[in-house]
C-alpha cells in the first residue's frame, strides 16, 4: 500500500521534515550570497531581491508544487516519470519532456551535494583562532566527506533516515531563530513582503533581470516535494511546508536586515567572501559558529543524501519504463524504496567530486547550480498540463496556469542563461549527456520494434504438440521457458517460434511462455495463467509496476507452486525412472539477446543511434540478470536484429573464357 495521502501524523511530519526539505532548507546557505556578489549593498537590492525570494517560494514552490502538482499522485507516488505514467497515452511526444526533466534532476544531483557541503564547510573561514584556511584544505574536507557519504551507500540508510526528521527539525529551527534575532536591524526590511519591490528591483536595476538567476536557487528543491509525495503523504508535505517556508523567510530576512545594518553602501568583492564573508554565517553570534557549522554540515550531508535516494528510484522507473539501460539493482533492506543502485552511485560520485575540483568555491558552482533545473520544472509544467486535460479541468484554468508557469520558469531559464559561459555549461553537458541516453534507449526500441514480429499462436501448438512427443528427438529440457515481449495472448515473437522449431529443435514436455508487463501504477504486483494446452503449453503474465523490482526467477517459483497446489499442472520429470520417484522435472529458461546485423542499410543517424544503443547494452545488464533469473538455469540466444535489410545488393555473375551461361 503507498503512503496516506490525506492524514496527517507526528511520524509522517518528521519523516517529511527529513527527506523532503534537505535541498530548499539549506538555499540559506548561499542564496544572498550569489545575489551579493560583486555588488554595492542597496536599500532596493537588498528588499527587492528578498521580495522576489519570497514570491518565487509563495507562486513556485507553494502554489504550483505544493497545492497543485501534488494533487496528480500515482497510486500515492509522485516525481516527474510517475506523472510522465499517468500522461503518457495522451500522447508520445510526452516522453520528451519526461526525458528532459529526468536527466535535469541527474544532473541536479551532480551539483547540490558539492555546493550545499562547500558552503557549510566554508563557514570554517569564520572561525578566529582556525586563522586562514586555503581553498585545497576545504576542498580535502568536501571530498572525504561526499566520499564517505557515498560509500555508504551500499549498506541503505534505514536507520540514519530516523534521525533525518529531528536534525533537520532542529536546522529550521535555528534558521528561525537566527533570523528572528536580527529583524530589528533594519526594520524596512518587511519591505520585502511586498511584491512591488520585486517589480521595482526587475524593472529598474541595473541588470535586475539577470538576478533571477542567483534568486532561483532559493527554489531549485521544489521538485522534491512531488517527487518525495509517497514517501510522507500529500497532507503531511503541506502542513510541514508551512513551517519550513516560514524558517526559510524568517532566516532570509534576518540576513537582509543584516546586510542593510552593516554593509549599506559597500562592495560585496570576491576577496571578501574568499575571506568568509557570508551572510548566513554573519548572523550568528561568535560563540554560536562552530556548532553552527557542525549543524549546516549534518544538514547539507542530508540534503545530498536525499538527491542521491531520489537518483536510484528515479533511474529504477526510468528502467522499468524502458527510457534507460538495465542495471543491477540492490535493496540493502527491507523497507519500502530502499534501493541502491551501484552504477548511477559511482556515476553521481564521479561527477560530485569532479565538480568540487573543477569549481573549488561554493560561489563559481552557484554559476553552475539552477541552469539544468529550470528545464525539469518546465518539463513538470507540461505533464501536469496534460494532467489537468485528463482530468477535465477547466480550459480557462489550464490556460492560465501555462501562461502564468511557463513565463516565470522561461523568465528563470533566460536569466540561468547567463551563467552558460560561468560554469553553466558543465550541468547543462550533463543533463544533455543523460537525455542523450535516454533518447537513444527509447528511440533503438522504436527501430527495433520494426523488426519484431509476432505471429498467431494457434498457427503453431500442433507443431509444439508433435515435437514435444516426437522421442526421436533429444529433451532439450522438462520445462522450457521462453521470456516473451508479446502483449497479445494469443501471439508470440516469430523468433520464438524459430528457435524452438528451426534452430535446433527444443524438445521439451512443457512449454512455458512468461510476460512482464510493466503497468502506470507504481506498486502492482500480480499475475494471469492462461493454459492453451494443459500441461503443454502455458503463458503466465505478470502485471508489475514500475516500481516493483522482476524478480522472475522467484516470482515464476512462487506461480508454478500455486499451479501446482491448486493441481493445475504436473510438473514431475517425465523421465521413467524419475517420475517414478515423484522427482520434479528441470526448468531451462532461454533469452534471445540480439545483435546488430551489417545486413542493415539504415539512415545515418539511425544507424548511429543503434551503435550507441548495442554499446551501451554491452556496458548493461544482461536481460538474464534484468529480469532476477537464475543464470545457472538460463542459455542465451544471439540472433541478428535485421530491421532494414539491404534490398538492391549490386552483385552480378561472371563467366570465364570457355564457359557458357545455360
Amino acid at each position: 500500500m503507498s503512503a496516506p495521502n490525506n492524514k496527517v501524523s507526528a511520524a509522517g511530519l518528521i519523516i517529511a521534515l527529513g527527506i523532503i526539505y534537505g535541498d530548499i532548507g539549506t538555499s540559506p546557505l548561499y542564496v544572498l550570497n550569489a545575489i551579493t556578489n560583486g555588488k554595492v549593498i542597496s536599500g532596493l537590492l537588498i528588499i527587492g531581491s528578498l521580495s522576489c525570494i519570497i514570491w518565487t517560494l509563495t507562486i513556485q514552490t507553494t502554489v504550483k508544487y505544493v497545492i497543485l502538482t501534488l494533487k496528480a499522485d500515482n497510486r500515492g507516488e509522485g516525481g516527474i516519470f510517475s506523472l510522465f505514467a499517468l500522461v503518457r497515452r495522451r500522447g508520445r511526444w510526452l516522453v520528451f519532456p519526461a526525458m528532459i526533466g529526468g536527466a535535469a534532476l541527474l544532473a541536479d544531483g551532480m551539483i547540490t551535494p558539492p555546493i550545499s557541503v562547500t558552503s557549510a564547510i566554508e563557514g570554517l573561514r569564520n572561525i578566529d583562532f582556525l586563522g586562514y584556511i586555503s581553498d585545497r584544505i576545504i576542498v580535502y574536507i568536501v571530498v572525504a566527506i561526499i566520499s564517505g557519504l557515498f560509500f555508504l551507500q551500499q549498506f541503505g540508510t534505514a536507520s540514519i533516515g530516523k534521525l533525518f526528521g529531528p536534525v533537520m527539525g532542529g536546522w529550521f529551527l535555528m534558521l528561525a531563530i537566527l533570523g528572528l534575532s536580527h529583524l530589528l536591524d533594519d526594520i524596512h526590511i518587511f519591505r520585502a513582503l511586498n511584491p512591488y519591490y520585486a517589480i521595482k528591483l526587475l524593472a529598474t536595476y541595473p541588470k535586475g533581470f539577470w538576478i533571477l538567476g542567483a534568486v532561483f536557487l532559493c527554489t531549485t528543491g521544489a521538485e522534491a516535494l512531488y517527487s518525495d509525495l509517497g514517501h510522507c503523504g500529500r497532507e503531511n508535505i503541506r502542513f510541514s511546508w508551512i513551517f519550513v517556508k516560514t524558517c526559510l523567510i524568517l532566516n532570509y530576512l534576518g540576513q537582509g536586515a543584516w546586510l542593510l545594518s552593516n554593509y549599506r553602501g559597500q562592495a560585496i568583492t570576491q576577496t571578501m567572501i574568499t575571506d568568509g564573508f557570508n551572510p548566513f554565517y554573519g548572523i550568528m553570534p561568535t560563540w554560536f559558529v562552530v556548532p553552527g557549522i557542525i549543524i549546516a554540515t549534518t544538514a547539507a550531508v542530508i540534503a545530498s543524501q536525499a538527491l542521491i535516494s531520489g537518483s536510484f528510484t528515479l533511474i529504477s522507473e526510468a528502467i522499468r519504463l524502458n527510457l534507460w539501460p538495465k542495471m543491477k539493482i540492490k535493496y540493502p533492506s527491507e523497507a519500502r524504496g530502499q534501493l541502491y543502485v551501484p552504477g548511477i552511485n559511482t556515476l553521481l560520485y564521479i561527477g560530485c567530486v569532479g565538480i568540487v575540483l573543477y569549481f573549488q568555491k561554493s560561489t563559481n558552482m552557484e554559476a553552475a547550480y539552477g541552469l539544468a533545473i529550470t528545464m525539469c520544472m518546465i518539463a513538470t509544467t507540461i505533464l501536469f498540463a496534460n494532467f489537468l486535460v485528463l482530468h477535465r479541468a477547466a480550459k480557462p484554468f489550464i490556460y492560465l496556469y501555462l501562461a502564468v508557469y511557463l513565463t516565470i520558469e522561461l523568465s528563470f531559464l533566460t536569466a540561468n542563461l547567463d551563467k552558460f559561459p560561468h560554469g553553466g555549461y558543465v550541468t547543462l553537458v550533463a543533463g544533455g549527456f543523460l537525455f542523450a541516453i535516454m533518447y537513444v534507449w527509447y528511440r533503438a526500441r522504436k527501430i527495433k520494434n520494426r523488426y519484431v514480429e509476432f505471429v498467431p499462436l494457434d498457427d503453431y501448438i500442433g507443431r509444439l504438440e508433435e515435437l514435444s512427443n516426437d522421442r526421436s528427438i533429444i529433451k532439450h529440457a522438462t520445462h522450457l521457458v521462453y521470456m516473451t515481449s508479446a502483449d497479445n495472448p494469443n501471439e508470440i515473437e516469430h523468433k520464438i517460434i524459430h528457435s524452438i522449431l528451426n534452430r535446433k529443435p527444443k524438445r521439451a514436455d512443457i512449454y512455458w511462455f512468461v510476460h512482464v508487463h510493466t503497468v502506470d501504477e507504481p506498486y502492482t504486483s500480480d499475475y494471469s495463467v492462461k493454459h492453451i494446452i494443459p500441461n503443454d503449453i502455458i503463458r503466465v503474465e505478470f502485471r508489475l509496476g514500475f516500481r516493483v523490482q522482476p524478480r522472475i526467477n522467484l516470482m515464476f517459483r512462487q506461480v508454478v507452486a500455486d499451479l501446482v497446489a491448486n493441481k493445475e499442472v504436473n510438473i514431475t520429470s517425465r523421465y521413467e525412472s524419475l517420475e517414478r520417484n515423484n522427482i520434479v522435472g528441470d526448468f531451462q529458461f532461454v533469452v534471445m539477446e540480439k545483435y546488430l546485423s551489417n545486413d542493415n542499410e539504415l539512415p545515418f543517424f539511425e544507424r548511429l543511434v543503434m551503435k550507441f544503443h548495442f554499446w551501451l547494452k554491452d556496458l548493461s545488464l544482461s536481460e538474464a540478470k534484468s529480469f532476477g533469473l537464475d543464470t545457472s538455469y538460463v542459455s542465451v540466444e544471439k540472433f541478428a536484429l535485421i530491421v532494414a535489410p539491404i534490398k538492391n545488393l549490386k552483385l552480378k555473375r561472371v563467366f570465364k573464357t570457355g564457359e557458357e551461361a545455360y
